[in-house]
């Protein structure tokens, strides 16, 4: 049996009196102590400081915020950075969305400004084709009512009768009512030009030329006698010409008399067939003979004094059945 016993944790130590003491041995550090203090220190702040330092590291201010706070304000700035681009974004799309929109408009109104005037335009058009009318109706006048046979008639009955400015239209309708007119209009100049393609040949024949241009010295009519000074009837023009000025048929014919012919001297009548004649008086020289058939315009003789004449001059007269007429009547060019 061991007499020495080993006491727990201890050693025996003798004083020397005999007298044994244990001592204690001394025990190690706990190791789980120091792990909670490492969790104490690895665990999340529950503040966050906020320094304000000088450049010299002199600490000029600080300021404790909750975490919960911090997240809150870092969150609300969040937000509120992306509601501010997003307001900015939205305002640049709207300021150019506003640019594009007063473009339009201007674009709008230059192309209104556009239609207005071609409106104006087609309607200032349509009344002066429509003024053609009364003209129209003076051409066709001489020709009868037959004459226009075949022309469309738009005259409608009723109790009234709309006016064409009665109200406004689109310009698609002025557009369309000038072409009704222009078509209309043309319809009926096309006609006439039938009716005067038909009728050239008459109006050929009629001495609408001026045989001689000069002053007249004496009209068609009643007059004083240039010698005895009495009251005479004058059945031509005397129209002022120097001796030997070409005289020249005033439309188409045969040459009847081409000589002495009374008191018209040297004289020349064309017969120009629908019992129309022609006189020349008081010449110098001739040129056509008779039986000559002579164009319009054609040199039938020239201008003199002879006969009953007080000076150079041509007598002209118009015969329609062998009765004098206003020459002036025929006269167009």
């Amino acid at each position: 049996m061991c007499a020495d016993t080993i006491a727990p944790r201890g050693i025996a130590e003798s004083n020397g009196a005999g007298v044994s003491s244990v001592v204690s041995e001394p025990r190690a550090p706990r190791l789980y102590p120091r792990r909670r203090a490492r969790r104490r220190h690895s665990a999340r702040p529950e503040r966050f400081s906020l320094l304000i330092v000088r450049g010299d590291g002199t600490r000029v201010f600080r300021c404790n915020v909750p975490r919960a706070n911090a997240v809150a304000a870092g969150i609300a700035i969040a937000v509120l950075g992306a509601s501010i681009a997003g307001l900015v974004t939205d305002y640049v799309r709207g300021r150019n969305m506003v640019r594009q929109a007063a473009a339009v408009h201007r674009e709008l109104a230059e192309q209104r400004e556009v239609i207005q005037s071609f409106n104006r335009r087609v309607v200032d058009l349509r009344r002066e084709v429509g003024g053609w009318r009364e003209f129209h109706a003076r051409i066709w006048a001489p020709f009868g009512p037959d004459a226009a046979h075949g022309r469309r008639d738009t005259s409608v009955g009723g109790g009234t009768v709309a006016s064409e400015e009665a109200a406004p239209t689109s310009p698609i309708g002025e557009l369309d009512r000038l072409t009704e007119t222009v078509m209309r209009e043309g319809e009926s100049l096309r006609a006439l030009d039938r009716i005067m393609t038909r009728a050239g040949k008459v109006l050929a024949g009629l001495p609408s030329r001026w045989p001689i241009r000069g002053a007249v010295n004496s009209e068609y009519g009643n007059r004083q006698d240039p010698w005895t000074k009495a009251p005479e009837f004058h059945a031509g023009l005397d129209i002022q010409a120097d001796t030997g000025t070409a005289v020249r048929a005033p439309a188409a014919g045969t040459v009847v008399v081409a000589g002495r012919y009374a008191e018209y001297g040297n004289a020349v009548i064309i017969d120009h067939g629908q019992d129309i004649k022609t006189l020349y008086g008081h010449l110098s020289k001739f040129v056509a003979t008779p039986g000559q058939t002579v164009e319009r315009g054609a040199i039938i003789a020239y201008s003199g004094n002879t006969g009953r004449s007080s000076g150079p001059h041509l007598h002209y007269e118009i015969l329609v059945k062998g009765k004098a007429v206003n020459p002036r009547a025929y006269l167009w060019d």
